[in-house]
């Protein structure tokens, strides 16, 4: 199936304006019924959760909707669905509880093309116990991660393997299911970043072997919520640090501090609107996604982010053809495999100056590292701005990227 692309624009009033919004990679824009949802959980009134009173059931239902909303989307278990302000803090938060068992002489593996949020938390945590940090390398001409150094990186000793399952900045999607097949064998955890993978693919978390899958609501349509999926039962054997009297259960026992209610609504919809897509303008789309039955809302959004993948790969092969014929144009990565994220430099300019030409010719794209550290480094651009990024979604039309090829070629003189 394929998508709708007008129908599907129509559904994000932010795409009004006349911009072309590929800063996606970075957070997408949002679409009428998260809005919506938002505010209709802030208007139906709103209590803390676990009250005898219904503001407090209401709060108590929508996170109970929003853990199965992205346990539909990931194929995890709404019980091990652990919410959080973001994945950065949530990942932080996992490696702390994690590596109170570690000890001298451990190993974690980390990877040089992840986002530093799936690097330094584990590196800190490391440090802290005493366990040696063990480094996967990047293949700076192709931008692939390649899986046969693992064999070798994973010993009896490693405890950790964290890997991206895309690059931010350059859409490599490792073989995840490889690397984490080598981690369980030696009887080590996998901690998979997927922040940059959902909102381009479908995801599997039991497909990609990932112990714990993390991802953000706010790069798929939704609000600034993250989310980690576990197994609950090894959820269940990890003790975070945690005030006294707050629950005990799995997961709540991982979630510092009250919940953002009226966010988690905003993701369930989130979750809703990305099963419609192939579905519009037919089908409505749900606010909250609460009449879903989990196993028709998981088979909808597989469905939705098949078509999606396509859908962005199609828009990539013309913008990557169309930077690479341009003399004045330098893109980074060819793996086998990406999600639809160009990473460019054009010669004689500046990341910046070419972000601010693009910004005048009312196209939204990022400069600089996007907190990839590690690989901009690899790749020998880190001192020097690093590059443009521009990212492309599932509301990304063909006009998008003809209007920024259009703008790279005004900059050749």
């Amino acid at each position: 199936m394929k998508l709708n692309v007008a129908a599907v624009r129509a559904c994000y009033p932010a795409l009004a304006d006349g911009y072309a919004y590929l800063d996606g990679a970075a957070g997408t824009q949002v679409p009428t019924a998260v809005i919506d949802a938002i505010s209709g959980a802030q208007a139906a009134g709103l209590g803390n959760s676990g009250g005898a009173f219904p503001a407090s059931h209401r709060a108590d239902a929508i996170t109970a909707v929003c853990r199965a909303a992205v346990a539909a989307l990931t194929g995890g278990h709404p019980d091990g669905v652990v919410l959080g302000p973001n994945m950065t803090t949530l990942t932080y938060r996992v490696a702390q509880t994690l590596a109170k068992g570690w000890r001298p002489g451990d190993e974690v593996v980390v990877s040089r093309l992840d986002h530093d949020a799936n690097v330094r938390p584990w590196v800190q945590a490391a440090e802290r116990a005493g366990a040696t940090v063990r480094w996967a390398e990047v293949d700076p001409e192709t931008g692939e991660l390649p899986v046969g150094q693992y064999h070798d990186l994973i010993t009896q000793r490693t405890r950790l393997v964290a890997v991206t399952a895309a690059s931010n900045i350059i859409g490599t999607r490792p073989d995840v299911p490889a690397i984490t097949g080598l981690a369980r064998t030696a009887g080590a955890l996998s901690y998979v970043d997927g922040v940059h993978a959902t909102p381009h693919v479908p995801v599997d978390v039991q497909a990609l072997g990932a112990d714990f899958y993390a991802t953000s609501a706010y790069k798929w349509s939704g609000p600034h919520i993250g989310a980690v999926v576990a197994d609950p039962d090894l959820l269940a054997g990890l003790w975070p640090d945690k005030l006294k009297p707050s629950p005990n259960e799995v997961p709540d026992r991982f979630e510092l501090g009250t919940l953002p209610f009226a966010s988690l609504a905003g993701v369930s919809a989130a979750v809703a609107h990305l099963a419609t897509l192939t579905e519009l303008p037919e089908a409505a789309v749900p606010g909250t996604g609460a009449d879903d039955d989990l196993a028709g809302l998981r088979g909808r959004v597989l469905a939705s982010m098949a078509a999606v993948q396509q859908h962005e790969q199609e828009l990539f092969e013309v913008l990557m053809a169309g930077l690479d014929s341009m003399a004045h144009v330098r893109t980074y990565g060819r793996a086998a495999s990406r999600t639809a994220t160009a990473y460019f430099n054009v010669d004689g300019r500046s990341p910046l100056e070419v972000a601010e030409h693009l910004a005048s010719r009312k196209i939204n794209v990022w400069n600089g590292d996007n907190y990839a550290w590690e690989l901009t480094g690899v790749l020998g651009i880190r001192e020097t701005g690093c590059a443009v990024r521009a990212g492309l979604v599932h509301y990304n039309d063909t006009s998008d990227v003809d209007r920024l090829l259009g703008a790279v070629a005004e900059l050749a003189s």
